[in-house]
């Protein structure tokens, strides 16, 4: 109510404005995990797309940018984070799901409570794998995943901390929610 007058109901004109239109809201998420073993046969999963290279450690497929893209989702929603719709450990309902699958699951849950994605973004933080060359295929492979525009950058750490060193991947994301009412 910017100019404090009161419609018959006490609330606020902008009150009443807001309640009647869909409300976007935004979201962040961050997820990172360590390289499994050289020796392991576990293939690396990034932003929904296979990659050459040792795996990532984790109970699913370990794919960073999609974790991180679910937790902006869930933020934006206000529906909590990864692990409040999958579950952690071996015994969780995500244990053994690609990115892709628990970002379309996501986006179910986000429907069954009103809301709706229209953008995002991800930043992948790793000095491996080289992410230029599929850059546009990673953005359009999650973009398909969550159903709306998603664009995809990548960053080294010039050398600083886990990811620097090459022990492991960063990611952050960004979600932009339409609330329906």
């Amino acid at each position: 109510m910017m100019d404090g007058r009161m419609n018959h109901d006490g609330m606020g004109m902008l009150d009443d404005l807001n309640a009647s239109l869909p409300m976007p809201r935004i979201g962040q998420g961050f997820d990172a995990h360590r390289f499994a073993p050289e020796d392991s046969a576990r293939p690396l999963w990034l932003a929904c797309l296979k990659w050459d290279g040792t795996g990532i450690e984790g109970d699913s497929d370990g794919d960073v940018a999609a974790h991180a893209l679910i937790d902006a989702l869930l933020a934006a929603a206000g529906l909590g984070d990864i692990g409040t719709l999958f579950g952690v450990g071996a015994g969780s309902s995500g244990a053994g799901k690609h990115g892709a699958e628990m970002l379309r699951t996501t986006v179910e849950t986000l429907a069954a409570h009103g809301c709706r994605p229209i953008s995002a973004s991800v930043v992948v933080i790793a000095r491996r794998p080289r992410f230029s060359a599929r850059r546009e295929e990673a953005a359009q492979a999650l973009s398909e995943a969550v159903g709306c525009p998603v664009s995809v950058t990548a960053t080294t750490t010039d050398g600083m901390g886990f990811t620097g060193s090459g022990e492991g991947i960063a990611a952050i994301a960004n979600a932009l929610v339409l609330k329906l009412l």
